[in-house]
């Protein structure tokens, strides 16, 4: 990955977090919290994939779908506040990350296991 693509991608991971921050209860309300977990960046600096954790809401999708809705407000302004670093904003597709809902059901299950597994010693006994 270039050096110019990673400076991009962490500039626009920043900025969006600022203005998801500052905005965010216009778009999706007060009680979600939403984080920037990453940023990917293609090679030609046109697209960028920006990955979300989204907290305190029942309905993820609908959070996603909201921002989706308000994509040209955030687009602008990011504008404002990268203009100087890039000729132009990419266009921004924003994923659920699920990833901290996964490690969460792994931990519960490793921990039914070891529910288990002291039962199961505790009648041997």
């Amino acid at each position: 990955m270039s050096f110019r693509k990673l400076q991009i991608a962490e500039l626009l991971r920043r900025n969006i977090s600022i203005v998801l921050q500052a905005d965010g209860h216009y778009i999706y309300g007060p009680e979600a919290m939403v984080t920037v977990t990453s940023v990917n960046v293609t090679p030609d600096l046109a697209l960028a994939k920006v990955y979300l954790s989204i907290f305190n809401s029942e309905n993820k999708q609908a959070v996603l779908l909201e921002l989706e809705a308000a994509i040209h407000e955030v687009k602008k302004n990011l504008y404002n506040r990268i203009r100087k670093h890039v000729r132009r904003v990419p266009d921004i597709v924003f994923y659920l990350d699920d990833t901290l809902d996964e490690i969460h059901k792994v931990d519960e299950m490793m921990r039914k296991l070891r529910e288990d597994n002291q039962m199961g010693s505790d009648e041997e006994e």
